[in-house]
C-alpha cells in the first residue's frame, strides 16, 4: 500500500507544482498566474498586476506586450485574480462594509506561494494595477504598504474617500491616468449607492502621510507629472495622458523606470 500511495504521490505532485503563464496556481479556493522572465537568476522580482472589473489572471497574460517589457526588466509578471471579475473593498458598490481584510489575505498568500514555488525575492516587489486594479493598488499601499516597493495605480483610487488611517512609513507611489478618463473621472463619479473619490484626495492624503515636499512639473513625450520626493528617498508621482480611460505599457514602463532610477527597485 505504501508502494501504491508513493507512486500516486510521484504521479500527482507534478500537476500540483505545474503552473504558470498558461496555467492556474492555486492558492486556497483564489488563484494567480506567473510569467518569469527567461536567463534570470533567482531570486527574481516581479509586478504584482490587478486587473479591471470583469477581468482575469488569464486575460493579464494574453498581453504579450505588458509580458515583456517586464521580462525586459528582469522582472516576474505575476498577474492577482479577484472573485468573479472584481475586488472587495471598502466602500464599493457591492461591498459597502468590507474592510479589505479577504483581499489582503490573498494577496498575502499569493505572495507567499508565489516566493515557495518560483523564488520571488520579497525586497524587489511592485504593485500595479488598472482600473478597480487600480483601486486594489491603492487599498494595498494604503494598508500594506512594508510589502512592496512602489506602487504604480492606473485610472483607479479610493471609493467615498481616503481611509482615516494608514500603515506607515509611506512607500513610493506614481499614479497615473487619463485627463479625459470618463469611466473613472479624476473626480469621481456616482456607481449606485456609493461613488468613485478624488484622486486628488488620495495624492493628497498619502502626500501628507509621507512627508513629501513640494511638487516639480515635469513633462515626457507621453505624459505630464507632478514629481515630489522625502526625507527617505521614496517618490509620489502624479501623471497624466491625453486619453481616457485606457492602459499602456509604455506608461508602466516610465513607472518602473522611476522607481529603478530612484533605487526602489
Amino acid at each position: 500500500m505504501r508502494y501504491v500511495f508513493f507512486f500516486l504521490t510521484l504521479m500527482i505532485s507534478p500537476m500540483v507544482r505545474a503552473c504558470g503563464a498558461d496555467s492556474d496556481c492555486l492558492v486556497g479556493d483564489r488563484l494567480y498566474r506567473i510569467s518569469l522572465p527567461e536567463a534570470v537568476q533567482a531570486p527574481v522580482g516581479a509586478v504584482i498586476w490587478a486587473h479591471g472589473y470583469g477581468g482575469s489572471a488569464a486575460g493579464v497574460m494574453r498581453n504579450g506586450s505588458l509580458r515583456k517589457m517586464v521580462h525586459d526588466k528582469g522582472l516576474a509578471l505575476i498577474a492577482a485574480e479577484g472573485v468573479d471579475g472584481t475586488w472587495d473593498l471598502p466602500n464599493g458598490p457591492r461591498t459597502p462594509d468590507s474592510s479589505g481584510a479577504a483581499e489582503f489575505a490573498y494577496f498575502e498568500a499569493m505572495i507567499a506561494d508565489a516566493q515557495a514555488r518560483f523564488d520571488i525575492d520579497p525586497t524587489r516587489m511592485v504593485s500595479s494595477g488598472f482600473s478597480a486594479g487600480g483601486m486594489m493598488v491603492w487599498n494595498l499601499a494604503c494598508a500594506r504598504p512594508e510589502t512592496f516597493v512602489g506602487f504604480v495605480p492606473f485610472s483607479g483610487t479610493f471609493w467615498l474617500t481616503p481611509p482615516d488611517d494608514c500603515a506607515t512609513p509611506a512607500a513610493s507611489l506614481v499614479h497615473i491616468h487619463g485627463d479625459r478618463d470618463t469611466t473613472v473621472p479624476l473626480d469621481g463619479r456616482a456607481i449606485g449607492p456609493t461613488r468613485q473619490g478624488k484622486v486628488s484626495d488620495a495624492m493628497q492624503m498619502y502626500g501628507s502621510l509621507g512627508s513629501f515636499g513640494p511638487a516639480q512639473n515635469v513633462d515626457t513625450d507621453m505624459q505630464r507629472c507632478r514629481q515630489r520626493d522625502n526625507p527617505a528617498g521614496d517618490i509620489l508621482e502624479f501623471c497624466l495622458f491625453k486619453g481616457g480611460h485606457s492602459f499602456r505599457t509604455e506608461y508602466l514602463d516610465y513607472a518602473l523606470q522611476r522607481l529603478m532610477a530612484a533605487g526602489q527597485l
